[in-house]
């Protein structure tokens, strides 16, 4: 009952959020902002609590970093909704029109989705990103975090509902999924009669068992096995300066690095440097034969290695043959995320950008621009792997679908 409670919470807000006109969302938003920014300290204070128990049960540092909040951070999150403020209004654009000979009119709109689910882990900023998000795009959201962050969540979801109480609007239009037992998510994941899109955001695990799992339409997101390749004409000091960037700048999210592919040409000539730039940073390198004699203290790979998303100061490193090879390595260890090459070969680089699956390729840039807020979304609900309807970082577009208005005077069909 507890999940068919939201639920039909939920569809009701949503009937009066996807009517709210594009002023009163923005009204909304900044006056979110300003709340979170009002309310910082108390936020900064719960979250201690939520990151003290979450190191007594042992998680990775990595882990730790995703889950804490500063003042920088609490202050990028009201950016970020600020700036969906100041986004275009997806809602009610028409994107097609067409007159028939019998005189019927077609136009397609576009709508919101209606009631959104997101299940994510640790990290706190998405809760304001989905709330953002999901208001621009007129859908209703239920928010189901991981239990470390769970206090900081129903926080910042309740500075939210203030927020739209105080504007009039209905407070259900964002709702915490407050049980963090997986026999509740497991409840959502079947609620199909009331939401419309389930959204997942965390590891490979988390990601596999909703997908499998789900009766709700899923879109596939996050995993990311992500890959930088130096090609034998790279420019190598920015070839270590980007994988520096892609793999110590934040380690435990889903577009840092975790596989470096070097093309044996440039082997002796790069690895010493990369290998000296990410021990200095803490990172533990694990490498093939060659690997190793050019890194000390590096320790063997493995072939569960090249398939591993660490999410950690953890890196693979493969000497290749050629750009093919690397094409084959990507095709079957990488998870269609974020891959990158950094090369002066015009060829290479055109070759890498067209046959390469992934839902991001970058060419002589580091894979941390793959990011809702980089590309100038305002921030995302999360990076989709897969090819149905959205790919890469989902900004408010990829939250609504189409209908189709038809404007008639009488036709009949004969």
């Amino acid at each position: 009952m507890y999940i068919q409670t939201l639920g039909q919470q939920a569809k009701e807000a949503e009937i009066q959020i996807a009517q709210l006109s594009t002023k009163v969302k923005n009204e909304i938003l900044i006056k979110s902002a300003k709340a979170l920014l009002d309310n910082c300290q108390n936020i900064l204070d719960i979250n201690k609590e939520d990151v003290e128990k979450a190191k007594t049960s042992g998680v990775k540092d990595a882990f730790i970093d995703r889950l804490t909040l500063t003042e920088k951070r609490i202050s990028d999150m009201a950016d970020g909704l600020r700036q969906i403020a100041s986004l275009n209004d997806p809602v009610g654009e028409f994107l097609y029109g067409k007159t028939l000979p019998n005189g019927l009119i077609i136009q397609q709109k576009r709508v919101p989705l209606g009631v959104i689910a997101i299940i994510f882990e640790s990290r706190p900023n998405v809760t304001a990103d989905a709330f953002g998000l999901c208001l621009k795009s007129g859908n209703a959201v239920i928010l189901r975090g991981g239990k470390e962050a769970i206090k900081t969540n129903i926080a910042i979801v309740n500075i939210f509902k203030n927020v739209l109480k105080e504007c009039g609007i209905n407070e259900n239009a964002v709702q915490i999924v407050e049980n963090t037992s997986h026999e509740i998510a497991n409840e959502l994941m079947k609620a199909h009669e009331y939401i419309d899109v389930l959204i997942p955001r965390g590891s490979a695990r988390l990601i596999n068992t909703i997908i499998n799992n789900s009766t709700v339409p899923c879109i596939q997101t996050g995993v990311g096995n992500c890959h930088i390749f130096v090609d034998e004409s790279a420019k190598l000091d920015d070839a270590v300066n980007i994988i520096v960037n892609a793999k110590t700048q934040r380690p435990g999210v889903c577009n840092a690095v975790e596989t470096l592919l070097i093309h044996k040409n440039v082997a002796s000539s790069v690895l010493p440097n990369i290998g000296k730039e990410l021990q200095a940073r803490g990172v533990e390198i694990r490498g093939d034969e060659t690997v190793r004699e050019y890194i000390t203290n590096s320790i063997p790979v493995t072939e569960e290695d090249w398939a591993t998303e660490y999410e950690d100061y953890i890196v693979a490193i493969k000497v290749v043959e050629d750009l093919d090879e690397v094409i084959k390595h990507i095709a079957k260890y990488g998870t269609k995320h974020s891959e990158s090459i950094i090369t002066e070969n015009y060829s290479n680089a055109q070759r890498f950008l067209n046959e390469v699956d992934a839902a991001a390729v970058y060419v002589n840039a580091s894979t941390r621009f793959t990011d809702g807020g980089q590309f100038g979304f305002g921030a995302e609900i999360g990076i989709s792997t897969q090819k149905l309807h959205a790919r890469g970082p989902m900004g408010l577009k990829e939250l609504t679908t189409t209908k189709y208005v038809i404007m008639g005077n009488g036709q009949v069909r004969e």
